[in-house]
């Protein structure tokens, strides 16, 4: 049976346990820490999947694994935007699954072991990518903060931007420090001054467009 098309375009934003500019994006292995957690989330510009319009939305996930991404075993407690209805709850637990096709949402399926029951929950989502400045709040669940990069010996802001041609969670994106990275909720962890990845994005059944 044909998957249903779907899209979300949209703002995207991913802070993790790792150094500036996530080597997991690089060589494929984390640090410092022998495993990867962090907070993904994205606001949908313009999505749907069908006929269901997901304009608006904004989505999350907790995640964790103990060693490298594609070494599997992970763990992921996904939010839902409560202002979606039934039917969009739905189509974007479908996409998250990856079940409904997408490169990025399909490898996670493939390395994710322990799916913890969907919440659905109000979702602060605030984004400014040429700032490099963003905010990913889920009341008893997650609180997050990104800001620009430093030059430690000035102070002054400094601009990190990674290029991925080849990339399945984007092509782009501004490298910036997550001052405050932390989930309280079935995946718990408390981080300062990690690495924060802005990007704007562009998913479908078939991959990352843009």
């Amino acid at each position: 049976m044909a998957k249903v098309q779907w899209k979300m375009k949209g703002h995207y934003l991913k802070n993790c346990n790792c150094i500036a500019s996530c080597p997991c994006d690089t060589i494929g292995y984390p640090h410092p820490d022998r495993g990867c957690e962090g907070v993904v989330g994205m606001h949908i510009v313009k999505g749907h999947f069908g006929k269901v319009k997901l304009d608006g939305l904004n989505w999350a996930a907790a995640v964790y694994w103990p060693g490298a991404l594609h070494e599997g075993n992970g763990s992921i407690q996904p939010f839902v935007d409560q202002k979606a209805d039934h039917q969009q709850r739905d189509a974007l637990l479908q996409i998250l699954s990856g079940k409904a096709g997408g490169t990025l949402f399909e490898i996670l399926a493939s390395i994710i072991t322990t799916v913890h029951d969907p919440q659905f929950v109000s979702i602060l989502f605030k984004f400014d990518k040429k700032k490099r400045r963003g905010q990913l709040s889920i009341p008893g669940f997650v609180e997050t903060v990104t800001e620009p990069l430093k030059v430690p010996a000035t102070g002054n802001e400094q601009r990190v931007t990674v290029r991925m041609p080849d990339g399945f969670e984007y092509k782009e994106m501004e490298v910036a420090s997550a001052v405050m990275l932390k989930s309280t909720g079935a995946i718990q962890f408390d981080h300062k001054n990690t690495h924060s990845s802005l990007a704007d994005v562009e998913h479908t059944p078939k991959g990352l467009v843009a």
